[in-house]
């Protein structure tokens, strides 16, 4: 009867486990592992029907996608700097947007509640409406923007393509940074409720002002948990695929040229299966290293911190 309990004990935690370890390998491993295997084939729009027949190619499709001087090569090494810049960019402004609206509303004050609500709004949103709706306003002749930029404010020549060129990339930022800076905000809030008050009173008896609170106590108290967002905003703006697919189409202008989009115009536009899959693994190793470094990097700082 003991030893029936202790199974019990034992053994649950893991029949809880099960749905989710089932959907993980159903959902990630499975099509993780096809695509690897895919990007050892010739694979293209005819042999798609009968993919595991396609003929092994072994090593040559990644050969194809490093080869920079080749026009395979070269197109990716621009998306890959590409989508460098947009992530940086994007990972930096979420997070000064969302720390300084969420120290701003630690203070009370009236309508506060309102606030936090607005803030939030973006990220609520379904993506393709918040996206779509942004398409609108870029729009060159009737949208918003340029309405407010040239007709009323006259701050451009003529009104420029938002959506075409190299404007482009700063729409594309603009959306982005919109739509995920609220989650940098509210991860930000949360973390702001579990630092002491007396430290802030006490900081203030000495004598300190705002900003130098905002650096001797809140900055460093948030340490932690930036080290993780700042992780997540990185991995989430690098593999973004639904914002410029929904804002550009299949053809995403040069200057807006994710990795995530091209990838896609390599597998399912062009029907080069072999060279997206290899792009995609690509990739996924990139995004692993950085990951482990970032982990390290951040394990050991906080090591020499606490030492």
């Amino acid at each position: 009867m003991r030893g029936r309990t202790r199974l019990r004990r034992v053994g649950l935690p893991y029949l809880l486990l099960l749905p989710a370890l089932l959907l993980e390998l159903l959902v990630h491993l499975v099509p993780m592992v096809i695509g690897i295997v895919m990007s050892f084939k010739e694979l293209t729009q005819l042999q798609i029907a009968h993919w595991g027949a396609a003929p092994w190619k072994a090593l040559g499709n990644y050969r194809v996608t490093v080869d920079f001087d080749a026009p395979v090569g070269a197109t990716l090494l621009h998306s890959f700097a590409v989508t460098c810049a947009f992530s940086v960019l994007t990972v930096g402004l979420c997070w000064v947007l969302g720390t300084a609206a969420a120290i701003f509303l630690q203070e009370n004050f009236r309508g506060r509640g309102l606030l936090r609500a607005l803030f939030l709004t973006p990220y609520a949103l379904p993506v393709y409406a918040a996206v779509i709706t942004w398409a609108f306003l870029f729009q060159r002749d009737n949208g918003l923007v340029n309405h407010v930029l040239h007709d009323q404010l006259g701050l451009t020549g003529d009104r420029p393509f938002w959506l075409l060129g190299d404007n482009s990339f700063v729409a594309l930022l603009v959306v982005s940074v919109w739509k995920t800076w609220p989650f940098a905000f509210l991860v930000v809030m949360a973390a702001l409720q579990s630092i002491p008050k007396d430290l802030y009173e006490a900081a203030a008896l000495d004598g300190a002002g705002i900003v130098r609170q905002i650096r001797r106590i809140t900055l460093p108290s948030l340490r932690p948990i930036n080290q993780v967002l700042l992780l997540v905003l990185f991995l989430w703006s690098f593999n973004d695929f639904n914002t410029p697919y929904v804002l550009f189409g299949k053809a995403a202008p040069e200057a807006a040229d994710l990795l995530s989009i091209h990838i896609y115009q390599s597998s399912f536009v062009t029907w080069n299966f072999g060279t997206g899959s290899a792009m995609s693994v690509l990739l996924l190793l990139f995004l692993l290293v950085v990951t482990a470094g970032y982990l390290l990097a951040t394990s050991r700082g906080r090591k020499s911190a606490d030492a």
